[in-house]
């Protein structure tokens, strides 16, 4: 396989950005299945150039809302800010890989089940192209631990809903997942039947939602707020199917419920954290120490 080229961020986005740290952007990344080009963005941690360490990779969806405000079309998460904060706070460092989306083709590519008005069925199709594709590239350009449980994924909303996907599907690749706010009334909740008869995957799952994750939280109806209720009541159904099938509250399973948090970038970034630690905390790498 040929080596990718890797530039720095700023030299293919030109102009203010609010990247911080070290990320780099390959162009124009074919998936074969698919049919279309994508830019692929990582980041790496501040020991990564004055180390000869190894590192976790996390995988994560909607790539253009992760690292500069002014790529983002709905606000950032802040992932490289989160990252950095917590290499020098708490010594847990990874390589994050940012995958865009492609916009309308977003729901066909982020769920392999398909919905009669929305569309998808393209999710088996979209992780073959991180497994065979992308993890490939990253595996051979960057210093990676590329084992499983050193590899995870996770997304927000459709991104939660492919993640939590992607996790029984390949449990042979994926050591971790997070499922932020997912899309579980997709194709009729065709995701819930799915992971109750999927095989048990020996790794972390970190599941949240908010409770206003549908509507105004300052609304006066009862509409939005009983469409919130019933999200979030399908986010626990998830939890109880989790934990029944083995996987241990606060050991393997984290759930998160924000108290009047939306369905939104911001919320994410808020949670953002509190996932990481439960995945590093166990399959992070400690900053080397000088000499």
């Amino acid at each position: 396989m040929p080596k990718t080229k890797w530039l720095p961020y700023e030299a293919i986005y030109p102009g203010y950005h609010t990247v911080v740290g070290t990320l780099r952007v390959a162009q124009g990344v074919l998936s074969p299945r698919l049919h279309n080009r994508r830019d692929i963005f990582v980041y790496l941690p501040p020991s990564y150039h004055i180390s000869r360490a190894h590192y976790p990779v996390l995988y994560m969806h909607d790539g253009q809302n992760l690292f500069d405000n002014n790529l983002s079309y709905a606000g950032e998460w802040r992932v490289d800010e989160t990252m950095e904060r917590l290499a020098y706070e708490q010594q847990l460092e990874a390589i994050v890989v940012g995958i865009p989306n492609m916009g309308q083709r977003r729901l066909d590519e982020y769920s392999p089940f398909r919905h009669p008005t929305y569309g998808g069925g393209q999710g088996d199709e979209y992780l073959e192209f991180i497994i065979h594709t992308v993890k490939p590239l990253i595996d051979q350009d960057f210093r990676t631990l590329p084992d499983k449980p050193h590899t995870g994924i996770m997304g927000s909303s459709m991104g939660g809903l492919i993640s939590l996907y992607a996790f029984f599907r390949y449990p042979d690749v994926f050591g971790f997942a997070g499922v932020m706010s997912p899309s579980l009334w997709f194709a009729n909740y065709a995701v819930l039947n799915y992971v109750k008869t999927a095989v048990f995957n020996h790794g972390r799952l970190y599941l949240d939602a908010g409770t206003r994750e549908y509507g105004d939280a300052n609304h006066e109806t009862s509409k939005p707020r009983a469409e919130s209720r019933r999200y979030y009541a399908s986010v626990r159904r998830l939890k109880r199917i989790l934990v029944s099938k083995g996987y241990r509250p606060q050991h393997d399973l984290l759930h998160v419920e924000e108290k009047w948090a939306a369905h939104n970038e911001a919320a994410w970034e808020r949670r953002l954290p509190v996932a990481i630690k439960f995945f590093l905390g166990a399959n992070g790498l400690r900053r080397p120490t000088a000499g």
